[in-house]
């Protein structure tokens, strides 16, 4: 999908919302760490006024900007997950909207029990759906309006890794809590009939998480810890521009630092098996990847050490599963790298278009690592969803198939031009959300070749 549209008339409404709320609540405001007395954070109050108009328009819009006050509350003995979010909400679409569309997998995965819903304060009737809280707003949000949206609930982490468990769960000793945050989306089925990641989040310009927890936890996030009580039982964290808030943590994670550049990356790990390896395979593959497509805009890229399943991307941090073998270790780390150009910065429909950031992470891996090979599966198709491929070939397919034709507009344009757009691509498109269409776009652009009728035609028919 297209990114957000840069009304400066809306932007200047927006920004003097998020003045307001600033100024009501002091303890919001960006980079301020509460001192060491305060153990819980309470988020932004709704505003003295609300901005809802009475009406119904039955529209929503990803084209919004939302920040999100966050606190979890994580009982790792008895592996209670139990949230209370608010969402301040600008609408910066062209037309109101009269409900928000929040994507929280703990829904399917986790039992939720959804405890509360408040539109600037005013109780309303959210419903889940599959793994969608719909929240109605009560009425109607003008465009330009703003409005706080608060949810809790109350879920319980798995400890299995089959099917989809390895996303919210405790397992080996670590807590993996993927896409719990409810965030800003669109209706987007959870089953599928492969691995494929059923999300599409927005870009946050910022997001305050505080964790509370039963004993003192080492915790990984997509954000960087600002505050930490005495006792290490409640940690306050802040991230700006990401698209999720992801967490992982253990009582005894240790952990080991190179520096690339102005990044520090950082492994977290309770077994000790390949942690160098691992290390270093991350600070190669970010180094080359960095020097390909632009410079890595956080000041920390965390890797970490998962309960188990699959390889996972997050903004400014990524899961290596437990136990994962030597020999895919050096691909594994360099395509969830790779990943933080496309998904993290650049963002896309990972449901329905997962040629844009799978393609693309998986070409950019086999690049840099030299582990480039054939397809598996027979030639096709490279526009349809995830629900569309079978748990077979989705992976040939998508990753091998779609990285090798990427690979093949390369060799065709020449590497220094190919490598040159690529760049500006993701300059131009980051923070946003773009269609497979984007990226086959940007390398036809820059090359007099038509690449669209020589490559990309037959493999995309939907938009060609």
């Amino acid at each position: 999908m297209p990114g957000p549209r840069r009304n400066p008339a809306l932007l200047l409404a927006a920004l003097a919302a998020l003045l307001v709320v600033a100024s009501a609540a002091p303890a919001a405001v960006a980079g301020r760490a509460m001192g060491p007395g305060a153990t819980t954070f309470a988020p932004a109050p709704g505003p003295a006024t609300s901005a809802i108009e009475p009406g119904s328009v039955g529209r929503s819009s990803l084209d919004v900007r939302a920040t999100y006050a966050t606190t979890l509350r994580l009982s790792y003995g008895t592996r209670r997950f139990a949230v209370h979010s608010a969402a301040t909400i600008t609408n910066m679409s062209d037309g109101p909207i009269d409900r928000v569309e929040l994507n929280t997998a703990a829904a399917r995965l986790g039992s939720l029990k959804l405890t509360s819903s408040l539109v600037d304060g005013r109780a309303v009737a959210a419903r889940i759906s599959d793994q969608t809280i719909i929240v109605p707003l009560g009425g109607i949000l003008p465009s330009g309006a703003t409005t706080v949206v608060r949810v809790k609930y109350t879920a319980t982490l798995r400890t299995s890794l089959s099917g989809s468990s390895w996303l919210f769960t405790k397992a080996h000793g670590i807590v993996n809590a993927y896409r719990w945050l409810p965030w800003v989306s669109r209706r987007t089925p959870f089953d599928r009939p492969n691995h494929g990641d059923p999300f599409v989040t927005t870009t946050s310009p910022f997001v305050r998480l505080t964790v509370i927890t039963d004993r003192k936890l080492v915790i990984a996030t997509s954000g960087d810890r600002v505050f930490r009580s005495a006792d290490g039982r409640t940690q306050r964290f802040e991230a700006r521009d990401v698209r999720d808030m992801t967490v992982s943590a253990a009582p005894d994670f240790r952990t080991r630092a190179t520096k690339v550049g102005d990044t520090t990356i950082r492994y977290y790990y309770r077994s000790s098996a390949n942690a160098a390896a691992t290390l270093d395979a991350a600070s190669r593959a970010f180094r080359s990847i960095q020097a390909r497509l632009g410079d890595y805009p956080y000041p920390t890229f965390n890797v970490v050490q998962s309960a188990g399943g699959y390889g996972m991307e997050s903004p400014r941090m990524i899961w290596i599963p437990y136990g994962v073998s030597s020999t895919n270790l050096r691909y594994l780390v360099a395509h969830e790298t790779a990943h933080q150009w496309f998904y993290g910065m650049v963002g896309n429909d990972q449901a329905r278009q997962p040629f844009a950031d799978e393609a693309a992470a998986d070409f950019v891996a086999r690049y840099v690592t030299g582990t480039k090979r054939s397809s598996r599966c027979p030639t096709g198709r490279l526009d349809r969803t995830i629900y569309e491929y079978t748990a077979r070939c989705y992976y040939e397919k998508v990753y091998i198939q779609g990285g090798n034709l990427i690979d093949a507009a390369r060799r065709a344009m020449g590497s220094t031009a190919f490598w040159a757009a690529l760049r500006r691509y993701v300059e131009v498109q980051r923070g946003g959300l773009v269609r497979n269409v984007t990226l086959l776009q940007a390398l036809d652009d820059a090359t007099p070749l038509d690449l669209g009728r020589r490559l990309f035609a037959a493999r995309f028919p939907r938009d060609y």
